[in-house]
C-alpha cells in the first residue's frame, strides 16, 4: 500500500532522474487517473496502485523500460481488473504501477479534453506528470470492479464534481469509439452509487445511452 504522496513523488523523481540520463529529445508525459489523485487531495488514506496512461507507443515503451531498469517486474492483473485491459502491470516491493497505452477498458481513451483538464503535478527536466481531473477519474472508476472504487466515486462526488463534464466526456467517447459495452458498465455503477444514496443528476441520461446500446445490439441479431 502507498500511504503518502511523498512516496509517489519520490518514485516519479527516481524515474525522472533515470530518464535525464537518456538521449531522449523530448520530455515524457504521463497522466495519473486513479487513487493517487484522491490520495493527493486527502480523499483516501492509501492506494494499492498507481494508474498511469501514456499517450503514444514510443513513450509507453520508454516508461516501461525505465521501470524495468529501476527493478520493477511485470505481473498479471488480478480478477478485479478484468475489464480494464491494462497494457502492463509492474511491481516493486510496495509499489504497483498499472500502465495503460492511450486507452483504458479497451476503447475508452484519454482525449484532448481530458488532457486540457489535467493538472500539473510534477514537472521535471525529462518527465512531466499530470493529474487527471476529478471528473475524469470518477468516470474511469465507474468502469472497474475493483474493491474500493465505489467508495472512491462517493468521495469524489462529495468533494464536488461537474456532472455535465462527466456526461459530455461520456458522449465524446461514444463519438470517438462508437457505442461499446463499457457504456453499460457506467450505467450500472451509477445505479449502485444512487442506491448508496448519492444524487446523480445525469443518471437518467446515462441510462438512456445504455438502453440505446442494447437496442442497437438487438438490431444486429433480429429474431
Amino acid at each position: 500500500m502507498i500511504e503518502s504522496v511523498v512516496e509517489v513523488q519520490r518514485l516519479f523523481k527516481e524515474i525522472g532522474d533515470l530518464l535525464a540520463g537518456t538521449p531522449e529529445p523530448e520530455k515524457l508525459e504521463i497522466f495519473v487517473i486513479g487513487g493517487t489523485v484522491l490520495l493527493e487531495q486527502g480523499l483516501k488514506p492509501a492506494t494499492k496502485d498507481i494508474d498511469l496512461v501514456v499517450l503514444n507507443l514510443h513513450d509507453f515503451k520508454l516508461f516501461e523500460n525505465t521501470l524495468n531498469t529501476l527493478g520493477f517486474k511485470s505481473t498479471k492483473p488480478t480478477p478485479g481488473y478484468v475489464h480494464m485491459n491494462i497494457s502492463q502491470v509492474l511491481e516493486r516491493e510496495d509499489f504497483r504501477v498499472d500502465l495503460f497505452h492511450t486507452s483504458v477498458c479497451g476503447k475508452f481513451s484519454v482525449t484532448d479534453s481530458m488532457v486540457e483538464r489535467g493538472r500539473e503535478y510534477l514537472i521535471l527536466d525529462s518527465l512531466a506528470v499530470y493529474l487527471c481531473s476529478n471528473e475524469d477519474v470518477f468516470l474511469f472508476k465507474t468502469m472497474t470492479e475493483r474493491s474500493g472504487d465505489i467508495e472512491d466515486c462517493i468521495s469524489l462526488a462529495k468533494r464536488g464534481v461537474e456532472w455535465e463534464i462527466i456526461l459530455d466526456e461520456l458522449k465524446n467517447q461514444i463519438k470517438l469509439s462508437g457505442q461499446n459495452v463499457w457504456i453499460t458498465w457506467v450505467g450500472e455503477r451509477l445505479g449502485i452509487l444512487a442506491d448508496e444514496g448519492l444524487y446523480i443528476p445525469i443518471l437518467e441520461e446515462v441510462e438512456k445511452l445504455s438502453e440505446e446500446y442494447y437496442e442497437n445490439e438487438l438490431r444486429k441479431y433480429p429474431s
